[in-house]
């Protein structure tokens, strides 16, 4: 009796054990969207079929209903909404020389500029060269008419032998008395006359010779030569004009133009500024590495091609004008730049080395100042003030702020705010 109970247990507890396994295998075969459709009498007919008792049914139940939940719960959690920063474009601050020039008005002037202008009266007979051509230095001109001249030469000339004749004579003279005034045989007012009268023969000699000197001088103004090498103007006489001293007396010009000066003027403000930065305008340093230079901009707009050194600045400032004026010579070997034009002047005022340079499109400036969004390595934004200094080709020095390294935002600072997280790119506009 004993024993066919035992076995009645055992085969029951195996039985459950069966059943547990063949439930596990059905809802292992079951999809999510399956098991949504599970319907409660699915379960109890599960139930019934696989003839599990009503604790075991409840149990399987609940099982089911916690299993359902969990799907649905995790098939319809809440999506984590991933945080969205403000992307921002950046650059990374730099050092370089820069170059600091200054823009002016200016004026070309010849190297050398010369009036030719007739020296005697005469009446002009002769022009020896091509209007607005080169001609060399002691190049013969013009021609004024000589005869006179050559004639004044001549009587230089006659009065010259003859005051030479009567110094000889004198001389002579002179000669015979001192040994007769020696012997007693001429009287001392003898000798004094004879000596008078040859230093005065003597005298007229020099006088006579500084004549003809003189009228050959003269002379030689009757032939016009070009005092330097350059190109000549057109002549303002014409052939057959009196000219001289007294009248018209302009001829010509001849202009040096192989190099040119560049004339422009400075405030006294730029005086200053290049003082603080110990630059002297118009004196030469051996301490610099460069020399203060110019370029020019021609009529077309283009730029010309040589540079010219500022040897010279004016030591006082003009009251009217508040200004100094400047000048730079410049080569010209094409002759491409005439005497009087006016063009316009980059001058090069100083040379910063190593300065911290900023795009000028990364400053806001407002009452304040200036400033700029700085980077952190943890993507945190800074709002900097800073000293700028001076701007060129959208360029900004910055004096203090910024140091070389740091990350500077030059796109899309318009939506940033002091200490909030950003997502920086590197910039890709070309500087």
């Amino acid at each position: 009796m004993a024993s066919n109970a035992q076995r009645h247990r055992e085969k029951s507890f195996k039985n459950r054990i069966l059943r547990h396994f063949k439930l596990r295998e059905l809802f292992k075969s079951l999809n999510p969207q399956r098991i949504k459709e599970i319907k409660l009498s699915d379960i109890k007919q599960f139930a019934e079929n696989t003839r599990i008792t009503r604790k075991q049914w409840i149990w399987i139940c609940s099982s089911v209903v916690v299993v359902v939940a969990g799907i649905l719960c995790w098939v319809f959690r809440p999506r984590e909404v991933p945080v969205e920063y403000p992307v921002v474009a950046v650059e990374t601050v730099t050092t370089e020389d820069v170059s600091i020039y200054g823009e002016y008005v200016g004026r070309i002037r010849a190297q050398q500029f010369v009036e030719i202008r007739a020296r005697v009266e005469g009446y002009l007979e002769k022009m020896l060269f091509d209007e607005g051509k080169y001609v060399e230095r002691g190049q013969t001109l013009f021609i004024i008419d000589p005869k006179l001249y050559q004639a004044r030469v001549a009587n230089a000339k006659a009065r010259l032998n003859k005051a030479r004749a009567q110094a000889l004579k004198a001389e002579r003279d002179l000669n015979r008395i001192r040994p007769l005034f020696e012997r007693n045989a001429a009287s001392q007012l003898d000798l004094d006359n004879a000596i008078a009268t040859y230093e005065s023969a003597a005298a007229d000699v020099v006088v006579s010779e500084t004549d003809l000197m003189q009228a050959e001088l003269t002379l030689s103004y009757t032939t016009v030569r070009s005092p330097i090498s350059g190109y000549i103007s057109e002549r303002n006489i014409d052939i057959g004009t009196l000219v001289g001293p007294g009248g018209q007396s302009l001829l010509a010009t001849v202009v040096k133009s192989d190099s040119v000066r560049v004339d422009f003027s400075m405030t006294a403000l730029d005086y200053l500024r290049s003082k603080s930065r110990n630059v002297n305008i118009g004196h030469k340093d051996s301490t610099r590495k460069w020399d203060p230079y110019i370029t020019i901009t021609l009529a077309d707009g283009s730029e010309y091609p040589y540079r010219g050194l500022v040897d010279f600045a004016d030591p006082q400032v003009d009251p009217t004008t508040g200004t100094f004026s400047v000048r730079a010579e410049m080569p010209n070997p094409h002759h491409e730049l005439l005497p009087g034009q006016f063009t316009r002047v980059k001058m090069l005022l100083d040379v910063r080395e190593n300065a911290v340079v900023a795009p000028s499109r990364a400053l806001e400036i407002e009452k304040g100042g200036a400033y700029i969004f700085v980077v952190r390595p943890d993507n945190i934004v800074e709002k900097r003030f800073v000293e700028i200094g001076p701007e060129l080709e959208n360029r900004t020095v910055i004096e203090r702020g910024l140091v070389r390294g740091e990350q500077i935002v030059v796109d899309g600072y318009h939506k940033l705010s002091h200490g909030i997280q950003v997502q920086p790119v590197k910039s890709t506009r070309k500087k």
